[in-house]
């Protein structure tokens, strides 16, 4: 069974009938899905929701598909961690990491992919595809595999090795486009149109996003069904830091919060590619595309789609917008495996200095609850890291060790 009633346009508000598209025909302004939430406060409840299943799929009331058909492999359900360590280094009482970087393809994109490959199975497609930043080639990967479909990924050249491992191994096809990631997203708009492929992030794309919002669902479940006093969330397209907070008040809409959701909602980005942090300093409304020059990759997105709602939400929440150093995002990996014994990759990196420059800048109070996002595997980026791989050299004798102890390591 699904709530879903029609896809709406978030611009002119016209209504389609639900089905393979992401454009208003009328404006071409985004489509999100509309729900029936009178017909949902009608069923849902917490102790529903807690008795569902470890994964995304425990909020199934509130996602766009049925049940019946779902292509899963267990993503959500992640560890929400009270870092202590670091917190007590940065000067924070309640600092809290959603650590995302343990899901099936060890990256946030299990989520928003398992929705739209279900979708996709659900229109008949057999051809799971995708334009990647590279976690969600890995993710599109798993899932067509898991699903029986195809796998069909188009990745810019430049990406890590990693990452590029990451989707071959599951069989997919890897195609690799001479150009950046907005050059790849054009690209694959045009296939769109002539195949019959679901394409999770471009026809997909309403179905897809309401994937991200379950982070948001999890978050105020594990945090005792409220929200924290501060979010700090890596970005690239703009689509996970909103749905996060739609995924809050979604909760609170349908009674399911303890108090309100008054959360600041900080929007992290690296400097080589930055364009919404831009857009907040110069208060200007639109987003300036800007070509990335970034070692985050996977928040190099140069023409964010969703950056002018990410600007509305920074305002809406009282938040703000970071951009970080490139030299800084190696030092935010190291420290947030070094405190907590979490490795994460270069957006991880950008959110661990992101948190640090809101405290020195006293945006962020002691006291005050924080959540950071990590919603990547530093396994897939260790090129960044590679200069703390330096091993200590001995023969194997007892004193040689002795020696290499007492000068080096004591």
């Amino acid at each position: 069974m699904t709530f879903t009633k029609f896809l709406i346009c978030r611009e002119c508000g016209s209504e389609f009938p639900i089905s393979p598209i992401n454009v208003c025909d009328y404006c071409f302004g985004p489509l999100d899905v509309e729900y029936d939430f009178e017909k949902i406060r009608q069923v849902i409840s917490r102790k529903r929701i807690t008795d569902g299943p470890l994964s995304i799929w425990r909020y199934k009331d509130l996602l766009p598909t049925s049940s019946e058909c779902v292509v899963d492999l267990q993503a959500g359900f992640t560890p929400l961690l009270h870092a202590k360590n670091l917190g007590k280094i940065l000067g924070l009482d309640n600092l809290y990491l959603k650590n995302d970087s343990v899901n099936p393809s060890y990256s946030f994109k299990d989520r928003v992919v398992s929705v739209a490959a279900t979708k996709a199975k659900e229109f008949n497609m057999d051809t799971l595809a995708c334009a990647s930043t590279g976690n969600l080639a890995g993710s599109v990967g798993a899932h067509a595999a898991r699903g029986g479909m195809r796998g069909i990924v188009f990745i810019p050249s430049n990406l890590e090795k990693g990452k590029i491992i990451g989707a071959a191994i599951y069989g997919a096809t890897l195609i690799s486009v001479n150009g950046t990631y907005d050059d790849v997203n054009r690209l694959c708009s045009e296939i769109a149109d002539n195949y019959k492929w679901a394409f999770v992030n471009i026809n997909m794309r309403p179905y897809y996003a309401e994937g991200s919002k379950t982070l948001g669902f999890e978050v105020a479940e594990q945090f005792g069904w409220q929200t924290p006093d501060h979010a700090v969330v890596p970005t690239a397209s703009g689509a996970l830091y909103t749905k996060i907070w739609k995924g809050f008040e979604e909760f609170y809409d349908l009674g399911l919060l303890n108090g309100k959701v008054a959360t600041h909602m900080h929007l992290a980005q690296a400097e080589g590619c930055s364009p919404i942090v831009s857009a907040w300093r110069e208060n200007s409304p639109q987003i300036i595309p800007v070509k990335p020059n970034t070692v985050a990759h996977s928040l190099a997105i140069g023409n964010p789609a969703d950056g002018i709602y990410a600007l509305k939400l920074i305002k809406k929440s009282d938040g703000s917008a970071i951009a970080v150093p490139e030299g800084e995002i190696s030092e935010g990996i190291k420290l947030l495996a070094e405190t907590e014994g979490i490795f994460t990759e270069t957006a991880g990196g950008v959110v661990i200095s992101s948190l640090k420059t809101l405290v020195k800048e006293k945006r962020i109070k002691k006291a005050e609850s924080v959540i950071a996002f990590i919603t990547g595997n530093g396994f897939k980026t260790q090129e960044i890291v590679e200069s703390v791989v330096n091993p200590i050299e001995i023969s194997p004798t007892f004193s040689d060790f002795e020696n290499i102890y007492n000068q080096s390591i004591k």
